[in-house]
């Protein structure tokens, strides 16, 4: 039986204290000395007065609400939620690495430095690029300074290119990263293949394409394998490539950026490297880059030097300039790096190999049931389309719903949105095959619920903390303050 958690402000009692402070000897002050009198309260903040136990058991309670990738099976297609091993927590918090300061002088951090020169050398190694930075705090970040680069190389040979093509599968991110950096966004259609369609990128390609954003795999899960004529038809043009790293961890031992033409990959250390996801905190999202661009990354870069010491160079004139604080998160990053130790040249192709098999593995357990209309030469995940269940009655949305009953994430549904009733799937390489084959018995019950109780799948889920919400209201409206005067 899931207990029962109040809202804490209903826990709330005059005279409970969760703490006892010893007779403050600081000498008090008028904080409207110091601050401005309009940024100050007219009144005391109600908080909550609770006993420190109360604390805890109500975030204790709260936390096994949460479903997570230590709970149970999450198979976020495009979003690859992934088991983070324990060891990068016990790395990554080992005093020697946690209780560093930024500030600190470099002599004083020679061993963070070369953890980042590392895993910089790691991460060339698996893209063959020439140049790296871990500053980006998120993959969509690198895309942001990936497309800064794009924007400073053509400023160097005197061009004002306006245009970035994105393809109809690309990654849901780069359309927003396009208008951020300043640039327009030219779509290109997909071939019946779901790939991109040679022809219309020929016809969309001209002197105002500052490049090209291309998700590979792409968000079907499928291998752009006439990549090399790709990037060549936008080379010819002056334009340069950049390969969304989302799925990056579809390819890893088998296939470089760089042998494919790329310019530019950033790669997402959550996704692929086992990482933490930042759920809007801490990320990473390095990218690298080919010779040519090297010029243009963010200040500073790491540099090793002939007697084996490390230190930041900010002697870049045509550097785009700095995109994070201090450089970048490293907690985050020495997870990566950790990660990528653990598992070694073998098992990462292990890791990738594993990825490619659970994902055609959970697709041919259900295509009898589920239409995957893009169905050749799946890798890491797959798109399934629930318009055989919407014709009985029973949109996706009540598929994904229903999954939460079974103890299940839902995947992503509706997107990419060139599928009707889209459902995208990734399994990742951290399931057991007995974990797949129940997730897919639990889509296959739910396919036959609908000739036999269809009411309950439209009702669902029922056994959550939380019921089905009028999520239209939930984003128009939402509720996310305490108000006691109307309690």
């Amino acid at each position: 039986m899931m207990p029962k958690t109040n809202i804490i402000f209903k826990e709330s009692r005059p005279g409970k204290t969760g703490v006892a402070l010893p007779e403050s000897d600081v000498p008090e002050i008028r904080l409207s000395d110091f601050i401005p009198a309009h940024l100050l309260r007219d009144k005391m903040a109600n908080l909550p007065e609770v006993t420190e136990p109360e604390v805890v058991r109500h975030f204790n309670n709260l936390s096994v609400k949460n479903h997570h990738v230590d709970n149970d099976f999450y198979p976020l297609g495009s979003c690859t939620m992934k088991y983070n091993p324990k060891i990068n927590d016990i790395i990554a918090t080992c005093e020697g690495l946690s209780s560093l300061h930024p500030l600190q002088s470099e002599k004083s951090v020679q061993g963070a430095l070369r953890i980042y020169w590392e895993l910089e050398q790691m991460l060339l190694k698996i893209t063959g690029m020439s140049k790296a930075t871990l500053q980006p705090s998120a993959g969509s970040q690198g895309e942001f300074v990936g497309l800064l680069i794009f924007k400073k190389f053509h400023e160097a040979n005197n061009e004002n290119r306006q245009f970035i093509l994105i393809p109809e599968t690309a990654h849901g991110t780069n359309p927003a990263s396009v208008i951020l950096a300043g640039y327009k966004t030219k779509k290109v259609k997909s071939d019946s293949r779901g790939r991109v369609d040679i022809e219309d990128l020929k016809n969309k390609m001209d002197d105002q394409v500052a490049g090209m954003m291309l998700t590979q795999p792409n968000t079907l899960g499928l291998f752009e394998d006439q990549i090399t004529e790709i990037t060549d038809i936008v080379h010819a043009a002056g334009g340069l490539m950049y390969m969304d790293g989302a799925n990056l961890n579809a390819l890893i031992g088998i296939s470089r950026p760089i042998d494919m033409g790329f310019d530019i990959t950033h790669i997402n250390l959550h996704k692929t490297f086992s990482t933490p996801h930042g759920g809007g905190g801490p990320g990473s999202g390095p990218i690298a880059v080919v010779k040519t661009l090297e010029q243009f990354l963010p200040v500073p870069t790491i540099e090793k030097t002939q007697d084996d010491e490390y230190h930041l160079n900010y002697d870049l004139p045509d550097s785009i300039g700095r995109v994070h604080s201090f450089y970048g998160n490293f907690s985050i990053i020495v997870r990566a790096w950790a990660y990528i130790l653990t598992l070694g040249d073998e098992g990462l192709v292990s890791m990738t190999k594993n990825a490619i098999l659970n994902a055609n593995y959970l697709k041919s357990l259900i295509s009898d049931k589920y239409d995957i209309p893009y169905s050749d030469g799946t890798l890491h995940e797959f798109v399934a389309s629930g318009i055989r269940q919407k014709d009985r009655g029973i949109k996706i949305l009540d598929v994904a719903k229903a999954l939460l009953d079974y103890g299940y994430h839902s995947p992503t549904v509706y997107f990419p949105i060139n599928i009707p009733e889209a459902m995208m799937v990734e399994p990742t390489e951290s399931e057991t095959k007995e974990t797949i084959e129940q997730f897919a018995k639990a889509l296959l019950e739910i396919d036959k619920q609908i000739d036999e109780d269809p009411e309950l799948l439209r009702n669902a889920p029922i056994s959550t903390p939380v019921r089905r919400l009028d999520e239209t209201k939930a984003n128009r409206e939402p509720d996310l303050r305490w108000n006691f005067d109307e309690q």
